[in-house]
């Protein structure tokens, strides 16, 4: 295991410094820009594509090198953070684009084809950004909406390995007997997806107040804190640059101001906005294996005696192929799309003032489960059949195409798909409701 100390010692580690706690308070916009910013319109997707298409192709022409070396993805994060990238779906008020829902994932799947470990870095800051946006909590928005803003990442500190009990967390978060106001943190999580980059961590974590009932809270913190540790040690063969391994909290120091306590076990649009963002890096990745494909056999003069044309893109079996691939593409971006669209519908109706029914929600999560079933097993599909394009040199380790099979696969395995298509059989046949909030763990004999 490597903390995160020994990376930040190398070339490749970030070169800004982590925006720290009140900076916002600092350079909290007027309430007049805060009027003009907030009538402002969201720049349009042709000008954003423009805008960062450039980056976004600077991000693909490196993605297969750091694959095969196994570079970390400091600089894309730093590129994208520089960009403003992070800060598309901050309102304008608060610093960033305020794009909607259906912009923004279009051009999220843009950045997923061309490295989709990168998409994935992002996923719980998006998700963070979101979830302050569907809570409407305005104290709380105030407070981190313009850290987003100004180009702070938020990374993930959520799922526990071991053996505890279904639903129970071992991380702990108790009040500090010397420090009025302050509370220590303590424990240990993995899949901390994204927190290698990040300049804050959310934790979720048991909240023990003696005399109370335990609470379950987010506790946001510094990744650079003291008592703070990043390991990566992340051992799966899939998504190997997203940080997804360790992190470990020993007597953080972490106060109320900086402790969220969401709604939970309530219907929410968030479990539908987090699959989105996993169906739309399964998008991208379905994009990437369609360029790919198309580049690998556009450049290659090499057939086979018994093939059927004198060039490979001539030959009638590998067009068939990469239009298999090119249709997969097609209809991974149209389910995405799809989920988009609703979610910003709902979110209109939010920012319109009428409270969205349960009935709207538990479409929306069926709709967005029907796409997981539906993306899942062709992307896989058409990942493995880029190989059928073209002969040994397909499989050269420099050009790493098997990557985009193993992060599909990996992202397959996070949110197990048989339980999806299980879930929306029981809601057709049985008229049983979404499960919506879902805990990882041991269950008693």
């Amino acid at each position: 295991m490597i903390s995160d100390t020994a990376f930040l010692a190398h070339d490749h580690a970030p070169a800004s410094t982590p925006l720290k706690r009140g900076e916002a308070a600092a350079s909290a916009p007027t309430p007049g820009a805060v009027a003009a910013s907030v009538n402002a319109p969201a720049p349009e997707l042709g000008i954003l594509r423009e805008r960062f298409s450039a980056l976004f192709q600077r991000i693909a022409d490196t993605a297969a090198e750091r694959e095969h070396t196994r570079t970390l993805a400091y600089a894309p994060i730093l590129w994208l953070k520089d960009s403003g990238f992070t800060a598309l779906r901050v309102p304008p008020q608060w610093g960033g684009s305020g794009v909607s829902i259906p912009v923004f994932f279009e051009l999220f799947q843009d950045l997923a084809a061309a490295d989709s470990n990168v998409a994935q870095i992002l996923r719980p800051h998006f998700g963070f950004i979101d979830r302050l946006l569907i809570d409407r909590d305005a104290a709380t928005q105030a407070h981190w909406l313009p850290l987003a803003g100004q180009g702070a990442v938020f990374g993930n500190a959520t799922t526990e390995t071991g053996v505890g009990a279904v639903g129970h967390l071992q991380t702990t978060l108790e009040p500090d007997a010397e420090h009025t106001g302050q509370w220590r943190l303590n424990g240990r999580k993995f899949y901390s997806t994204g927190t290698l980059y990040a300049d804050w961590v959310i934790v979720v974590a048991r909240s023990t107040t003696p005399g109370q009932a335990d609470d379950v809270v987010n506790a946001i913190v510094p990744t650079e804190l003291a008592g703070v540790e990043r390991l990566d040690d992340w051992h799966g063969f899939g998504q190997r640059l997203t940080g997804s391994g360790s992190t470990v909290f020993t007597d953080v120091l972490v106060p109320e101001s900086s402790i969220i306590r969401f709604p939970r076990q309530e219907p929410t649009p968030l479990v539908a906005y987090f699959q989105l963002v996993h169906l739309a890096t399964l998008a991208g990745i379905a994009r990437a294996v369609q360029r790919d494909a198309v580049t690998y056999v556009q450049a290659r003069k090499r057939v086979f005696s018994h093939g059927s044309a004198a060039l490979p893109k001539e030959d009638p079996l590998v067009q068939h192929i990469v239009g298999e691939l090119a249709s997969t593409a097609y209809i991974a971006h149209l389910a995405v799309n799809d989920v988009a669209t609703h979610l910003q519908a709902i979110a209109e109706q939010r920012r319109a003032g009428v409270e969205v029914s349960r009935a709207t929600l538990d479409a929306l999560e069926l709709r967005t489960a029907q796409a997981q079933v539906a993306v899942v097993e062709p992307v896989l599909r058409a990942a493995t059949r880029l190989f059928d394009v073209g002969g040994s040199t397909a499989l050269e380790e420099s050009r790493r195409l098997d990557r985009h099979w193993r992060n599909a696969r990996a992202l397959a395995s996070h949110n197990p798909v048989i339980y999806k298509a299980r879930s929306v059989g029981d809601i057709l046949l049985n008229e049983a409701e979404p499960v919506y909030y879902w805990h990882v763990g041991t269950k008693a004999n």
